[in-house]
């Protein structure tokens, strides 16, 4: 039997994430199943167990995939370069701006299946946290936090910012507005006669800047 080389395992393997790429984004990933996967590559069931050992396997290559192709750390470091020659209201609108632009562009997409992950958290932990366990990497908006999180610091401790609320409550508020947005605006495509309908990622990060710019003391 000849030897298959890696390139072709690795274009397999990117293959069946494709196909399971697909098929969340029609349907909500808990409710995506093997059959699914196997319906849409075209490949038998056997094939597919060659390359992963089950379904949430292959959704954790899936998002390790999405995470590389919908890449924001380069941009996010690009913004960082300068935060220290430049006032830190710059930088942080810089942030929001670069944020509402990605879920602009991605809301259908990443930022669809983002949700349908926390979504499952809620309902199936055990089998999220599964899924997650296989993320080796640092996602994307861990890192645009972490880098936040050491610029308020920094800026805070200089006297820069003078923050209103505690720097640890002021970035679980930034958290919680971001999925907020994200919620809101993914239902508001889908549903247009939600009492949601028209919330637009642009002006609700704009409002939030704003208000973080509030809490900072600036």
């Amino acid at each position: 039997m000849p030897r298959v080389s890696e390139e072709y395992l690795a274009g397999k393997r990117k293959e069946i994430t494709d196909a399971a790429h697909r098929v969340c984004l029609r349907k909500p990933v808990s409710m995506v199943t093997m059959t699914d996967i196997i319906n849409e590559t075209g490949m038998a069931q056997g094939n597919i167990y060659r390359y992963y050992k089950d379904l949430d396997d292959i959704f954790s290559a899936m998002i390790l995939d999405l995470r590389q192709s919908y890449s924001i750390i380069e941009e996010t470091d690009s913004i960082f370069e300068n935060a220290g020659k430049e006032p830190v209201e710059v930088t942080m609108s810089k942030i929001f701006d670069m944020l509402a632009d990605k879920m602009e562009e991605q809301l259908m997409d990443i930022q669809k299946i983002n949700f349908d992950l926390s979504v499952m958290a809620i309902n199936d932990p055990e089998r999220t946290a599964k899924i997650m366990s296989g993320l080796k990497s640092e996602g994307n908006l861990e890192h645009l936090v972490n880098r936040t999180v050491e610029l308020m610091g920094k800026a805070a401790a200089t006297g820069e910012l003078h923050p209103r609320q505690p720097l640890e409550d002021i970035i679980k508020f930034l958290s919680s507005s971001y999925s907020g947005i994200q919620m809101n605006c993914i239902i508001s495509a889908c549903y247009s006669q939600s009492p949601m309908a028209g919330y637009e990622p642009g002006k609700l990060f704009e409002t939030l800047k704003q208000t973080m710019l509030y809490l900072m003391g600036v």
